[in-house]
């Protein structure tokens, strides 16, 4: 439900660039942006980063970081882009960082790191 209209942009070895429009299911009691779709978003396109490197299975997250640097209020769009900074045998580190489209303005960063070996 809170991924449901998350779209894809691009993806290539490594690295995942997706979009989300902000909707009320997205926003905190203040109506902004609410702390956990980042840390989900950091979770998700931390695993799909993973996955575009070609591993079949995306392990286990070990760790898990999200930096709140500003909000995002509804109808707003976010770009949402994960790197695999790092796939071994067994971790693989990424990174994440959630922008507004409107002024590419930084709304999070993260980091996450997953046991992948197999």
């Amino acid at each position: 439900m809170l991924l449901n209209e998350i779209e894809i942009v691009s993806a290539r070895k490594g690295v995942v660039v997706a979009r989300l429009l902000v909707l009320p299911v997205h926003l905190n009691s203040k109506g902004t942006l609410h702390g956990t779709v980042s840390a989900c978003l950091t979770d998700w396109a931390g695993g799909l980063a993973i996955a575009s490197t070609g591993l079949e299975k995306t392990g286990v997250s070990t760790d898990i970081h999200t930096t709140f640097v500003s909000t995002a209020k509804e109808s707003e769009w976010l770009e949402i882009e994960g790197r695999a900074v790092r796939v071994g045998g067994t971790l693989a580190f990424t990174t994440v960082e959630i922008r507004k489209t409107s002024d590419g303005s930084i709304v999070s960063t993260g980091s996450h790191t997953k046991y992948v070996k197999q």
